[in-house]
């Protein structure tokens, strides 16, 4: 045997075998990437205290187009729409959770096991306008959510989605209260979202009298079409008092979910999440007949969409989505 030969080339073999192994071992998901989330003032930072900003989709209210709750649906949106996380609004009345809460939750669990799966983190959504009517099913949920999930950092509990105009301090603070001590007693730093008054949009007041605890999040919604600049100063007043914000629904619409494309409007917020490093989630993957809906009527419940099948809507969020996950990964 030729030594002076075989050497270079074993030297060449091992070295090719140990730049594969670390090519392998980069982070090739977000969950791989951050690991267990939390929250430090205003921002949320991954295990290694990098900043994080997540970048996804809502699903629709589930009782009502459900059929997208599912494992391939899921697929495609991590793998074509590169989404870091995704939002399971679950429905609680009418006819949802409320009065079909086994249907209602498996339909939840379908989407949060495939995310988890999938390395993406997931939102669970408590999707209701008056939660504080529906307070043990809430306690009900969280609980079995938390202890089936808690120990997965993928998790992100939403427990109040647009609470109406009701007090803070009288309503939506004493509800999120006894909520979240539900999910601590089985998930003690998974991060939570409270819901905030007036469609998720008075921040400024939550921010007056915050929630004690740690890994609290404060959920803004706005809709492109309606809320302008003057939304963006509540939140801003928000940011100042020490919230952390979480967009868990965002329509590049008006806020009834339909007319135009708001493209101007939606560039500004978007550079405004970008700034204060604020995650977000679009509404919604939904075939309905409104311009919020990302898919055309019929489009495929286990995702494949051509570009014929996604409304302009979509194709304006699915560029940012693409742009998000280049950011992260590059």
């Amino acid at each position: 045997m030729n030594t002076n030969t075989s050497r270079p080339l074993i030297l060449c073999i091992v070295f090719f075998m140990l730049s594969s192994a670390l090519i392998a071992r980069e982070p090739i998901t977000p969950v791989e990437k951050y690991g267990q989330l939390r929250i430090e003032g205003t921002t949320i930072l991954g295990e290694n205290n990098e900043v994080v900003q997540l970048a996804g989709m809502s699903f629709f209210w589930s009782q009502w187009i459900g059929k997208y709750y599912n494992a391939s649906c899921v697929d495609w949106l991590v793998n074509d729409w590169k989404c870091s996380v995704v939002r399971a609004a679950m429905a609680v009345a009418p006819d949802g959770y409320s009065t079909k809460p086994e249907r209602e939750r498996r339909k939840v669990e379908k989407v949060v096991d495939e995310a988890i799966k999938q390395g993406i983190y997931v939102v669970i959504d408590f999707h209701e306008h008056r939660a504080e009517n529906f307070v043990e099913e809430a306690k009900t949920f969280f609980s079995a959510m938390a202890q089936k999930y808690g120990n997965y950092p993928n998790v992100i509990y939403e427990i109040y989605n647009e609470p109406l105009k009701v007090s803070w301090n009288k309503v939506v603070k004493p509800y999120s209260e006894e909520v979240i001590k539900t999910i601590r007693q089985y998930d003690p730093d998974n991060i939570i979202v409270c819901g905030t008054p007036n469609w998720s949009q008075d921040v400024d007041e939550a921010a007056l009298d915050p929630i004690e605890g740690s890994n609290i999040a404060y959920a803004l919604h706005f809709y492109a079409g309606t809320h302008k600049e003057w939304l963006i100063e509540k939140a801003d007043k928000a940011i100042e008092k020490g919230l952390c914000l979480f967009v868990t629904e965002y329509g590049t619409t008006e806020a009834n979910g339909d007319g135009a494309v708001y493209e101007k409007e939606i560039r500004m917020w978007y550079d405004w999440m970008d700034k204060n490093h604020i995650s977000h989630c679009n509404w919604s993957i939904a075939d309905k007949k409104e311009s919020s809906a990302v898919l055309v009527p019929g489009a495929s419940r286990k995702g494949g969409w051509s570009e014929k099948q996604i409304k302009p809507s979509g194709k304006l969020v699915q560029a940012e989505l693409l742009k998000k996950h280049e950011e992260m990964f590059k």
